[in-house]
């Protein structure tokens, strides 16, 4: 495990202790099967991931600067020492009923079509440095992958998908996660690196990969 991780799992411990099974004491909604996601309502849906996807577990929780109520479900693939491979996200947000002027608002005009939804698509590539803001969708799942021994890649590249409803006050996410090709870091990938121009073709197959590797019924 190389530095960086390891001091990156450091920060990450002190989460633990406010990362209960169920935190805030609410217990996730939906059910997970094997490598499927069963929701009975927002939207109601049957989410299926690759065979080979180990499911880790469920946080859900209120993220009271936001008053948005989150359920996150992680699900990997990994090699023998537990180094992620694949990461595949699931995640059920609505923002409380107290609060009705609060909407969900994303910068990607891309769209593609799962199943029958339509998912807004944006992409990005990440150090696994990168600090962790308290109480983040991000801190609590990387709290779950520490807390199954799972260590992430130093560099990844990620595609998001997101489905809006109820005039974008709920949303459903999917983010498909996997190391940076050839050895390559998040800043040779970012503009201005040496590598973005690669980018666009990086993030052709990245997009794909994402996509296929979730069904929807």
């Amino acid at each position: 495990m190389c530095f960086q991780t390891m001091r990156r799992l450091a920060l990450a411990l002190p989460l633990l202790a406010l990362l209960p099974a169920h935190a805030d004491g609410l217990k996730p909604e939906r059910r997970v099967q094997g490598n499927t996601v069963t929701s009975m309502h927002d939207p109601k849906v049957r989410i299926g991931l690759p065979a080979s996807a180990v499911y880790v577990g469920p946080s859900r929780w209120i993220l009271e600067a936001y008053f948005d109520d989150i359920e996150l479900h992680a699900f990997v693939d990994a090699d023998a020492k537990k180094e992620i491979q694949r990461l595949y996200w699931v995640q059920f947000e609505s923002y409380l009923p107290s609060h009705p002027e609060y909407h969900h608002t994303y910068d990607s005009k891309r769209h593609v079509d799962i199943g029958d939804l339509d998912f807004l698509v944006d992409t990005w590539a990440e150090s696994e440095a990168s600090k962790d803001e308290p109480d983040s969708d991000t801190a609590h799942l990387h709290g779950l992958l520490l807390a199954k021994g799972y260590t992430l890649p130093a560099s990844m590249i990620s595609v998001r998908f997101v489905h809006l409803m109820d005039g974008a006050r709920k949303e459903l996410m999917f983010i498909y996660s996997e190391p940076a090709p050839d050895r390559l870091t998040a800043i040779d990938l970012k503009k201005d690196g040496k590598a973005y121009a690669r980018w666009p073709e990086i993030e052709k197959g990245l997009i794909e990969r994402g996509q296929q590797s979730i069904t929807l019924r």
